[in-house]
């Protein structure tokens, strides 16, 4: 029997069994259970907090170096070695007129050059204030620009003004450790016009770039005799100043001297401090006339520069020679490096002149052994025209040394690229005074006509700028001179942004002049100087075949297009160098741009060529090449059946229009308080993803860049529309976009002219004489058809270009498709002067 259990009466100090009772075995569990899973969350929470932690300083590096990306150059080593453009490895190349911005000016290729140039001014002329300095058509002259120059040692330009022409001759002389001497002969004469004499201020001009000094040596009161300076790229050197003379070996001219040496915040400053310093206090009375007041510049007056810089060290050393004169005179102007210590004499007077007929004999003996145009039968006056064509080219090349202002998604503020130097050519000495990549490549398809040596420093420069992603700044605005000439909005670089590569195509021409002379000195350093090029044309290939990849396989797409469609009667595509030519109507992913896609063609081409050449696997660049020049697939992505036309095809609708637009304004309220209207987009139709149906030079380019089969029954399409006035043929070229389509001549916006919708240009007709040259020489149906088209557009091109030239004085960046007068920028010697190959029939 069990035992009893005694009672206890509550309160009297026994412990309750039920206390000591041990928690059950189930319940337990369940507290360890919870307290395991808190003390998982709280691992988990920390865990997380520390993975974010780390994500977070993670993204910020790679956005940091994201961001360093685009500033950060190829790591390759350099096709040019930093010394390449100095007076040790290139002396005869060291001085150049490489200012092309000015109408005349001397700097060396260097980083910090000691600068010379030119200024003028008519005395006692209606208009006061008619400096010239910088190229500008706003000046409005007659005409101006090189008649010969050979790219290195002497250069002859006529500078054709409203009542006198100045013609600046230079020659330069080779010796000493600094790139020898040069002399200049400035030669002013009335026009038979002219109601009188001219009287005309010269000023010559030498500033020192930061680094260097200047010292003025003054004889006579006023008249600066010489200029003495040291600089670290020139050592010591001494510039001398002729007094004006009737001519060579005529006795002197009355004259009134002026000088000016100050300090310059910048070369783009030069100008202004001229202007700024001009007194009218001083007098000009030759023998037997009545004293006149003069415009000179002051040397005792103390100029305030705007914005000037408080560092002393960022200064520049300038100095002004100003001789007033009555026409005709002549003056000449000497340099000489105090390292040259064997000269045999000075390069001035009859020396000068016999050196001068030296070098234009062997000029014109280079000119037609390249070109042979008196062997072709032209005219002397076209010969000029054409030597006129090539020397501005030369001429207007120049050497640039600084930074471009560049942006990246990965940027919240643009950032200054690398400093480094560009050797270029330029598209316009008045308008576009600096780089332009796409224009580069046509550029030295002449130049390399003329100096194989020469495309090869230039291709290298623009190479040598290419950053790690593969991208070269489309537009090289590097210095304050160059930025000066530039509306801001067009400044800052962005780095997904394309343009042509048009280098491709002077390659081809090195190539194709590698294989067909290979013994020649030019050809025997073509192998090192593609082994030194490839590791960025690699780069270079490979970023344009993954940034501007379309949204099909093998399909490329332009970006960097225009994104305000509301503005826009169809959005620019700056980045194809067709700027307002007619694209999909709204812009999109879906995009797929025909032009693009031949060249990428062209360069896979180029590139499995090279990497032959130098021995370098190949097939992948083949093979890009075989797919991209299947025409079967080329016309899958881009032939459009309705227009019978290659075309781009995206998001489009052709019913659009620029209207005004409509603002609401309330009874009673003035209508000054409100936005004024503007011109802007509508549209009529809702755009649908199709072919753009834009008959132009886009269409064309599978045909300019013959990557049509011979036997393409889509080149008589083409053919066809060539030669059709409704479409594309003019007397005087092939028109940029058909007579009738809806956008011909159309505004962009309401201050945005036609640019490329109806004007000729010159460098697409190069292509398409190129082209009908080659499918007129091959076998082929359409050869017949293609060797007549040929010769009538060639004539049409030249005569049109050569009788504006002979009109007008100048060259032009177009021309009118009705008229055919030139438009545009001028003198615009960069791919209009192609002509002188079609003159040549050099393709």
């Amino acid at each position: 029997m069990g035992r009893r259990r005694k009672r206890v009466a509550a309160g009297d100090g026994v412990p309750n069994p039920r206390k000591e009772e041990k928690t059950p075995a189930p319940l337990r569990k369940e507290k360890k259970r919870k307290a395991d899973i808190g003390k998982m969350f709280i691992n988990i929470s920390i865990g997380l907090c520390i993975f974010s932690l780390i994500w977070f300083f993670y993204a910020l590096y790679m956005r940091s170096s994201l961001a360093r990306r685009v500033v950060t150059l190829h790591p390759s080593p350099r096709v040019l070695d930093a010394n390449s453009s100095s007076p040790d490895v290139s002396p005869e190349r060291y001085w150049g007129t490489y200012r092309p911005q000015v109408y005349f000016g001397m700097k060396t290729r260097s980083p910090r050059s000691v600068v010379t140039g030119l200024m003028w001014m008519r005395q006692f002329a209606e208009i006061d204030g008619n400096l010239r300095h910088t190229c500008e058509q706003g000046d409005h002259l007659l005409g101006y620009g090189w008649l010969m120059h050979d790219g290195v040692s002497f250069g002859v330009q006529e500078v054709h003004d409203r009542e006198f022409t100045l013609t600046t001759e230079f020659v330069k002389r080779m010796g000493g450790d600094h790139g020898g001497d040069w002399t200049w002969r400035i030669t002013a004469k009335q026009h038979s016009t002219a109601s009188s004499a001219p009287v005309i201020s010269l000023m010559f001009y030498t500033a020192t770039d930061v680094q260097g000094s200047l010292q003025a040596h003054v004889e006579e009161k006023n008249r600066l005799s010489t200029v003495t300076g040291t600089s670290e790229e020139l050592g010591n050197f001494k510039i001398t100043f002729g007094k004006p003379t009737a001519g060579e070996g005529a006795s002197g001219k009355y004259a009134r001297y002026n000088y000016l040496q100050t300090k310059s915040p910048g070369l783009d400053k030069l100008t202004d401090i001229v202007k700024n310093s001009l007194n009218h206090k001083f007098d000009f009375s030759p023998p037997k006339s009545e004293k006149r007041f003069y415009f000179a510049v002051d040397s005792y007056k103390v100029t305030n520069h705007q914005n000037q810089q408080n560092d002393p060290k960022m200064e520049s050393d300038f100095v002004v020679h100003q001789v007033t004169v009555q026409t005709p005179f002549q003056i000449e102007v000497l340099f000489e490096s105090r390292s040259f210590r064997e000269r045999p004499n000075q390069l001035v007077g009859s020396m000068l002149t016999d050196e001068l007929e030296k070098r234009k004999v062997a000029f014109d003996q280079r000119f037609e052994s390249t070109f042979g145009l008196q062997a072709k039968g032209f005219t002397s006056s076209q010969i000029k025209f054409a030597k006129a064509s090539l020397s501005n080219m030369l001429g207007g090349m120049g050497y640039f040394f600084g930074q471009s202002v560049v942006h990246s998604v990965y940027n919240e503020h643009p950032v200054l690229y690398p400093e480094g130097p560009l050797f270029t050519a330029v598209p316009s000495r008045s308008f576009f005074p600096r780089g332009f990549l796409w224009d580069e490549g046509f550029h030295q398809l002449l130049i390399s006509k003329w100096d194989t040596r020469l495309t090869k420093e230039v291709i290298a420069h623009w190479l040598d700028l290419i950053n790690i992603e593969g991208w070269i700044p489309r537009e090289q605005i590097l210095d304050d001179e160059a930025r000066s000439k530039v509306p801001s909005e067009f400044i800052v670089q962005h780095n997904e942004n394309a343009n042509p590569p048009t280098l491709f195509l002077a390659l081809h021409e090195l190539l194709e002049h590698l294989d067909a002379q290979p013994e020649l000195s030019s050809s025997q350093t073509m192998i090192p100087f593609l082994r030194r090029l490839y590791p960025r044309l690699q780069v270079w290939f490979e970023w344009f075949n993954t940034t501007q990849a379309g949204p099909m396989a093998n399909s490329y797409r332009w970006r960097g297009r225009d994104k305000d469609t509301n503005l826009f009667l169809n959005p620019k595509t700056l980045t194809s160098g067709l700027d307002d030519y007619p694209r999909a109507s709204h812009p999109s992913d879906d995009e797929r741009h025909v032009d693009l896609y031949c060249w990428m063609t062209l360069a896979s081409g180029i590139m499995a060529n090279v990497a032959r050449i130098l021995g370098e696997p190949h097939l992948v660049y083949e093979n890009t090449h075989r797919t991209l020049s299947n025409n079967d697939l080329l016309n899958k992505l881009h032939w459009s059946e309705n227009l019978h036309a290659f075309s781009d095809y995206g998001n489009h609708t052709q019913a659009v229009s620029l209207q005004q637009e409509k603002v609401f304004v309330p009874p009673g309220q003035p209508r000054h308080q409100f936005p004024v209207t503007r011109l802007v987009r509508s549209v009529r139709k809702a755009p649908k993803l199709q072919y753009v149906n834009a008959l132009g030079y886009v269409s064309l380019f599978p045909f300019l860049l013959q990557i049509l089969k011979p036997d393409s029954p889509k080149i008589e399409h083409i053919l066809r529309d060539i030669q059709d006035p409704e479409h594309l043929w003019t007397p005087y070229g092939l028109r940029s976009l058909s007579h009738s389509d809806p956008l011909y001549m159309k505004r962009n916006t309401e201050h945005d002219a036609p640019y490329w919708r109806g004007p000729i240009w010159i460098n697409i007709n190069y292509l398409a004489v190129r082209a009908l040259h080659h499918y007129g020489s091959i076998e082929g149906p359409y050869k017949k058809k293609a060797a007549t088209l040929y010769q009538d557009l060639r004539t049409n091109l030249i005569n049109n270009v050569y009788k504006q030239y002979m009109e007008t004085g100048y060259i032009w960046e177009q021309y009118n498709d009705s008229t055919g007068r030139g438009q545009g920028s001028h003198p615009f010697t960069g791919w209009s002067a192609l002509t002188v190959l079609i003159m040549a029939e050099e393709y």
